[in-house]
């Protein structure tokens, strides 16, 4: 992470803001391009401080997204882990019919904790019904299982990098504060609009029907968190 790196105060290495913004105007071109063609990008963000921004705003530009618990095999097993999906629309069908009370208290426990735990983990890939183009992730040391995933099936990366992670292992970093809540947030907004940009030019729609008016660079120099770590 060195080439990122703008200087070191009080044993903090503080990432140059320059390339932050470097990075992630390529990233949303890159994310521009692929909504416009159509394709999927899975959001993937399991840490406490991301998990809110994650599928908030994956959920707002349509794609889908983990933010609770990546299932081994989310991509190289996919068509395993899709079928798991079956399961939880059953379960779902169970509980909004009256069969379910014909179970006995504990079976329905039983029920009731299976769908609470598939509901967290598969909900925000219900909708992923083909193995997407592009992962954007935050922190990859945190996601490694779906970074190595997603390089064994030659899915592109686009990730927010911290300055204890490697970024030979992303094909698109971001490097800022992949820790802090105000940084996540903003980062995933950026993207969540470059992909609303792309979909609305696909369609042949105005972009600022759908994509909120651009936010210029005092963002990202009010936005401390974003460039040190």
């Amino acid at each position: 992470m060195a080439p990122y790196i703008y200087a070191r105060k009080n044993l903090i290495h503080i990432i140059d803001i320059r390339e932050t913004v470097r990075g992630l105007l390529r990233a949303k071109k890159y994310l521009t391009q692929v909504a416009a063609g159509g394709s999927l990008i899975l959001f993937v963000g399991t840490k406490r401080q991301a998990s809110e921004a994650i599928e908030r705003e994956s959920l707002r530009c349509g794609m889908p997204f983990v933010s609770q618990r990546w299932l081994g095999g989310c991509l190289t097993n996919f068509r395993t882990v899709r079928s798991r999906l079956g399961r939880l629309e059953e379960l779902e069908a169970l509980r909004s019919g009256e069969e379910l009370a014909t179970y006995s208290k504990k079976m329905q426990s039983a029920l009731s904790r299976e769908y609470r735990k598939m509901y967290r983990n598969l909900n925000g890939i219900r909708t992923m019904n083909r193995l997407p183009e592009c992962l954007v992730v935050v922190d990859p040391k945190k996601e490694k299982n779906a970074v190595q995933e997603a390089r064994k099936l030659g899915i592109t990366t686009v990730s927010l990098i911290d300055t204890d992670c490697d970024p030979d292992q992303i094909d698109l970093p971001i490097p800022g504060n992949d820790d802090g809540i105000r940084s996540i947030e903003l980062i995933s907004r950026q993207l969540a609009d470059a992909i609303l940009a792309g979909r609305a030019a696909t369609s042949g729609r105005p972009e600022a029907d759908d994509v909120p008016a651009a936010r210029d660079s005092s963002e990202f120099a009010s936005a401390d968190a974003a460039a040190n770590s």
